[in-house]
């Protein structure tokens, strides 16, 4: 029997993707704040069997582009951008068995406030709460918290292996059988079982205990996107599911085989966590319809460019306007995202070159065609790499959304590739089922 492949779905809680395309209400476009339209994103995406939602984040108003906030503005590229920590309890009251994984960063976030959170939505949900785990990379974002500029990249992430220490910690500083409810003699909670933790580290310190239960699943599932080599090693240690935007079966095998490897030397089970391959595949009635879709996308107008180049200047602090857009690029380097940067500057020889292939950086160019034949081409692709599943990007419009979840996972549940009900009630539980 072939094996199943996990799903989850890169999403954002904004209406900065084809707000102003086809198939998308003007109302809708304005009024995405109040949740109906994720609502009806999650709920599709549950319909389809995915296992999880994804939300990502970011904590500020950019200006990395040409040193004004205009390209973030005019489309939409960070903000605006609501909280994943309060849509998520939406989310997870309107479903029943998808996860709904919300992105912290370790960076802003004090660590009894976050597993709190965390923990709170872990109850709601009923064991359905995920956490990804960031470490953020914008100064920008760090102004907006007291700080002049972030912590130096590899000391962000010595920061969050303790930042994750004092949050299982306060986790567990409620016994399982704290709550006893005992009538006869009034006692709600057995204070014998509440335990301060009285942590003081490097970077860290709390008292505890939490003033809340302990999650129901214990520990909420964590994600993680590091890809640099400290990145790699910090979810290699924490993950249940990790983020890669490798591209292409080497370079998707590769850090996969890496990351197994690096979790056997930390003394974990590698089959405990599934690495998830963006992807965004582009669909179309016939070939003829996705090549023409693709071939639009590899060949971006100069709103197009603008958008890549503003994207990356946000993640990387560099100001790609004082670059000339047709000349090689230059020697760069950055605090920033340090994998996204070099895996820009590898798109193109010049700015208009990487713009134009960022476009369809997670597409690979088999994935492009009919439902069926992408969903050959994703089980052929999974099988040579060896798992765990696909982390689909894009989408927006409703359409673009029933294309992948009625047309692609209609297709791939023709080949038994993935779930046509869910295994269990809980993130962890359908993440673990295969």
């Amino acid at each position: 029997m072939s094996k199943k492949m996990h799903l989850g779905w890169f999403m954002n809680f904004s209406r900065s993707t084809a707000w102003n395309g086809p198939w998308v209400l003007e109302s809708e476009a304005r009024e995405w704040m109040n949740g109906d339209y994720h609502i009806d994103w999650v709920r599709s995406m549950e319909r389809a069997g995915f296992d999880f939602a994804m939300l990502e984040d970011s904590s500020m108003v950019s200006d990395g582009y040409g040193g004004s906030m205009e390209a973030d503005l005019k489309y939409s590229l960070y903000a605006p951008k609501g909280d994943p920590l309060s849509i998520a309890p939406v989310l997870a009251k309107a479903t029943s068995n998808i996860g709904i994984i919300s992105t912290a960063s370790t960076s802003f976030y004090p660590p009894f406030l976050l597993a709190r959170s965390i923990a709170t939505i872990d109850h709601l949900s009923g064991g359905r709460a995920g956490w990804n785990i960031v470490t953020s990379s914008e100064d920008r974002a760090a102004q907006n918290f007291g700080l002049d500029k972030l912590y130096e990249h590899d000391e962000r992430y010595e920061r969050a292996d303790e930042f994750v220490e004092v949050v299982e910690k306060l986790w567990g500083s409620w016994d399982e059988d704290a709550l006893v409810m005992d009538r006869e003699t009034g006692t709600y909670v057995d204070h014998t079982k509440v335990h301060p933790i009285h942590h003081r580290g490097k970077y860290y310190g709390a008292r505890g205990p939490l003033n809340l239960l302990r999650p129901p699943s214990g520990k909420p599932v964590y994600c993680q996107a590091g890809g640099s080599p400290r990145g790699r090693q910090f979810a290699a240690e924490h993950a249940d599911t990790i983020i890669s935007a490798a591209q292409g079966i080497e370079d998707m095998r590769e850090f996969r085989d890496d990351i197994r490897a690096r979790m056997l030397r930390a003394g974990r089970n590698p089959d405990t966590c599934k690495v998830m391959f963006i992807t965004m595949p582009v669909l179309g009635e016939t070939q003829a319809d996705a090549d023409r879709k693709y071939e639009e996308m590899k060949h971006p107008t100069k709103a197009g460019v603008d958008v890549a180049l503003g994207h990356m200047g946000a993640l990387t602090e560099i100001d790609f306007t004082t670059i000339d857009v047709d000349k090689p690029f230059p020697e760069l380097t950055t605090n920033g995202h340090r994998t996204t940067l070099e895996k820009f500057l590898k798109l193109g020889r010049t700015p208009r070159e990487a713009a134009g292939n960022w476009s369809i950086r997670y597409t690979d160019p088999t994935f492009v065609g009919t439902p069926e034949k992408v969903a050959s081409e994703m089980a052929r692709v999974f099988d040579e790499v060896g798992g765990d599943g696909f982390l689909i990007a894009g989408g927006g419009s409703r359409r673009g959304i029933t294309e992948i979840t009625d047309g692609l996972v209609g297709a791939l549940q023709q080949l038994g590739r993935v779930r046509t009900s869910y295994d269990s009630d809980t993130l962890r539980g359908n993440l673990m089922a295969f």
